[in-house]
């Protein structure tokens, strides 16, 4: 069974992390799924009826971090983060589907770009605490 503490600490820890990150120097966002990942899997000490944990076991860690840590970003961005406006209102420019359902398209399209960075890097980050910790 997974220490599901530390998967939820490690998810916020992204989320934080992805957030001030964001906002201070955007292009490092990245490093918060691999933080959270990374510290998912470096503090788990068993993931199943075993005692030790390998690679396998820290990826799907470092995910479950990831995904956790995505929706957190996700529900920062979509409820007035100001920053995230221009994104939204450029999706909403492209998409242009019927009147008053483009915000809802731009905020399903940020939740999956979030969950998808955020899983495969917390996945990444899953094996890098692997390997540190071995």
């Amino acid at each position: 069974m997974a220490d599901w503490k530390i998967i939820g600490l490690s998810g916020l820890v992204n989320a934080a992390i992805t957030i001030v990150l964001i906002i201070l120097f955007y292009p490092l966002f990245f490093l918060g799924p691999l933080m959270g990942g990374f510290l998912a899997a470096y503090f788990s000490q068993k993931y199943e009826d075993y005692t030790q944990m390998d690679i396998k076991d820290g990826a799907i860690v470092g995910t479950m971090s990831g995904m956790i840590g995505g929706l957190i970003i996700t529900l920062i961005l979509i409820t007035g983060f100001e920053a995230i406006n221009g994104l939204i209102n450029l999706i909403s420019l492209i998409i242009n589907l019927i009147p008053g359902v483009d915000a809802v398209v731009a905020a399903y399209v940020i939740l999956q770009l979030s969950l998808i960075i955020s899983i495969t890097l917390g996945a990444l980050g899953g094996l890098m605490g692997i390997r540190a910790k071995g």
